[in-house]
């Protein structure tokens, strides 16, 4: 029984070592496509703000129309 004990706890350390890998490599490439960004946007510093501006509309725009799916509501002026 203590065999298969040992034989688990190395299964459990390889996947440790696995999981770390992975982590490391992923933040490799997540540190390289920042890089990669950060110096797009100093070349092309207006098209960056463009594409933000467009993305903030959007979100926004998506914003709007989920809050208008609501229905019919209840109107709170008086007449």
């Amino acid at each position: 029984m203590a065999n298969t004990n040992s034989t688990a706890g190395e299964g459990a350390s390889q996947s440790q070592d696995s999981t770390k890998s992975f982590i490391a490599s992923a933040q490799e490439a997540i540190g390289d496509a920042v890089d990669a960004t950060v110096e797009a946007v100093k070349e092309h510093p207006v098209a960056a703000a463009a594409i933000a501006a467009g993305a903030a509309a959007a979100v926004g725009g998506a914003v709007y129309a989920a809050t208008q799916l609501g229905g019919d509501k209840p109107t709170t002026s008086k007449k």
